[in-house]
């Protein structure tokens, strides 16, 4: 699949098909569940550099909200972390649904605490006439399960074209009919369409549920952080060409000119 610019048709490489059922359920519900990119064996690493991230983070890259605390720019937290932004079926996403060139606006921890409250329904980019601007994607560092603050979404809610008053307030808590739990295993990723409708529901559970989480926008949007600003020499001498045009730090080469 490529996107219509040509300026997109870097190699997202060949063979890593998004499954028609994933298709589908982006094209209709707004968001899936995939496999993510990192192996069992290394979940318990990737963990544990998620914990010693939190703990060593400037207190300026960090924001405590009412439910959840993020920790920002996780391109510069550890090769670890890369592959979760280039996982290949999350790239495939993007040129199905934002379907011109993109970029990653930004990558960050979020750890949703014990006992604290829903997240308000939400959109994060509104469609506009040009089509869809954003994909996202949620990395389970933990298990996603319905009572530890698993993301709520409402299938369809990127199809509408007119936003139901309840919602269109933007204090929305309580829980929406035909919402679904996007739960899953440690490892697994929630890929989704900027424009669904959704919110993470309360922890119940006896510890906090953490995750990492990403989007990618058209290229000339806005730009969410400032990554190539932020960008550290070490992080730049070890990535490809691939993620240097997703960060913006530098454009890709097309395969001719790469070839001269």
């Amino acid at each position: 699949m490529r996107c219509k610019s040509q300026d997109c048709t870097y190699t997202i490489m060949d063979g890593f098909e998004l499954s028609a059922d994933a298709c589908r359920n982006l094209d209709e519900a707004g968001f899936t569940i995939i496999p993510g990119p990192v192996p069992t064996k290394d979940l318990a690493e990737l963990s544990a550099a998620y914990d010693a991230v939190i703990s060593n983070a400037d207190p300026d890259d960090v924001k405590v909200g009412s439910s959840t605390t993020r920790v920002r720019d996780f391109v510069n937290r550890g090769p670890v972390f890369d592959r979760l932004y280039l996982h290949p079926p999350v790239l495939k996403a993007c040129c199905r649904i934002i379907n011109e060139p993109f970029r990653l606006s930004t990558i960050h921890a979020r750890t949703l605490g014990q006992g604290l409250p829903a997240q308000n329904l939400h959109v994060d980019f509104e469609r506009d006439a040009h089509g869809w601007t954003m994909v996202g994607f949620i990395f389970m560092v933990d298990e996603f399960r319905n009572d530890n603050g698993a993301t709520r979404f409402v299938p369809g809610s990127h199809l509408w074209s007119v936003v139901p008053p309840e919602l269109a307030l933007g204090e929305f808590k309580a829980d929406y009919p035909g919402q679904v739990l996007a739960c899953g295993p440690a490892g697994s990723m929630i890929v989704f369409n900027g424009s669904v409708w959704h919110g993470h529901t309360v922890n119940r559970a006896h510890e906090p549920r953490r995750s990492i989480q990403g989007a990618y926008i058209r290229r000339g949007a806005g730009l969410g952080e400032n990554l190539p600003a932020r960008m550290l020499p070490e992080t730049l001498s070890r990535l490809g060409p691939l993620a240097k045009y997703l960060l913006a730090a530098e454009p890709l080469q097309s395969s001719s000119e790469s070839s001269r």
